[in-house]
């Protein structure tokens, strides 16, 4: 499907040395602003209290969040799970309050906001006799406690080591992947590419400051997927046109595969970004950093598969032979499936 054609080509590859060096100073200055800003962790890296709390009519998140925020314990995370009922708040550690009181505060401070009191209630755990928090308000119960934790800064390590191999075996595969459907010199070009994308994204969020969590980490893998899958119909419209044109030389080459997929890339990343448009609109906070790092990605996804990957490609002296296993001029001569059989090279 295709809503234009463009019967010309650009020349994509006679600018590439210019707009490669734009990509270098972006790449160093998100490289430089890690390094010296860092990046935001979220509790789910660094640690902190979980609680779980159960309403019994659809909970106002809006109104949770302002009442956690109000208690000072810094940046909070506060969320629906399963069903509109049931939030979920994580809270940064704080080596001065102890769990149990933290628990405590937030619970109490949420049944207030409800117009209700807290009371203690005895329960029977595990056959143990003990004392479970409720709120009432007369005879009715606008909420619950369901489940409280602390989850350690050990484990949030762990989380953050899991998450840089899943990244490491997802760029290593993509390597694999491209050096064995095309040639090793497209495979080196692709990741370079994706590997810009996602230091440009963690640039933007050391830059911004803004919280990096695991659904934020699922947004970058999702961007390699993404990003790897333009560098591939690219590269294979150039692996195309090196059988067809066998006149053009590889900036030509290059340049004509580039302009025939400008209509797919339109209508693909166009109706993507529409979604994720909508993700960061209308997502509330919960999705808002996970569809802003999707939409970094999208866009210079977009940008490192036209100018970065193809002009690395074009530069590592990728040619006909190389793409063209056994499809030299002499094989191809009297081919009648080739619109250009007897043209002379």
């Amino acid at each position: 499907m295709e809503f234009f054609r463009i019967h010309r080509d650009i020349p994509f590859m006679r600018h590439a040395l210019v707009l490669n060096v734009i990509s270098a100073v972006m790449f160093l200055a998100a490289v430089f602003f890690i390094v010296t800003r860092g990046l935001h962790f979220s509790i789910e890296f660094t640690g902190g209290t979980v609680v779980e709390v159960a309403y019994a009519q659809s909970a106002d998140i809006n109104k949770v969040r302002e009442t956690v925020e109000g208690m000072g314990f810094g940046e909070v995370q506060v969320q629906n799970f399963g069903t509109s009922r049931d939030v979920l708040i994580r809270l940064p550690l704080r080596g001065d309050v102890k769990q149990t009181e933290v628990v405590s505060r937030v619970f109490t401070g949420l049944c207030q906001a409800e117009g209700g009191q807290v009371e203690s209630a005895a329960v029977t755990v595990a056959g143990d006799p003990a004392t479970k928090q409720q709120c009432a308000k007369g005879a009715e119960r606008p909420l619950e406690l369901s489940r409280s934790e602390v989850v350690g800064p050990q484990v949030g390590r762990e989380l953050a080591i899991d998450g840089a191999k899943a990244l490491a075996f997802v760029i290593i595969g993509i390597v694999i992947y491209l050096a064995l459907r095309f040639e090793w010199k497209f495979g080196v070009a692709g990741i370079i590419a994706n590997l810009h994308d996602v230091v440009i994204i963690l640039g933007f969020f050391a830059f911004f400051q803004w919280e990096f969590s695991l659904t934020v980490l699922a947004a970058i893998l999702a961007v390699l997927g993404y990003s790897v899958n333009e560098s591939v119909v690219i590269f294979d419209r150039v692996r195309e046109a090196f059988r067809k044109y066998r006149k053009l030389d590889t900036p030509q080459v290059i340049d004509h595969a580039i302009t025939s997929t400008i209509s797919r890339t339109i209508i693909t990343h166009g109706s993507t970004q529409i979604m994720v448009l909508s993700m960061l609109l209308f997502g509330g906070p919960s999705l808002h950093y996970f569809a802003m790092a999707l939409t970094i990605g999208i866009c210079f996804g977009i940008y490192s598969s036209v100018f970065v990957a193809a002009a690395i490609a074009m530069w590592l002296g990728v040619k006909r032979e190389d793409l063209v296993k056994g499809g030299g001029t002499a094989a191809k001569a009297n081919d009648p499936e080739d619109p250009n059989a007897g043209a002379v090279v």
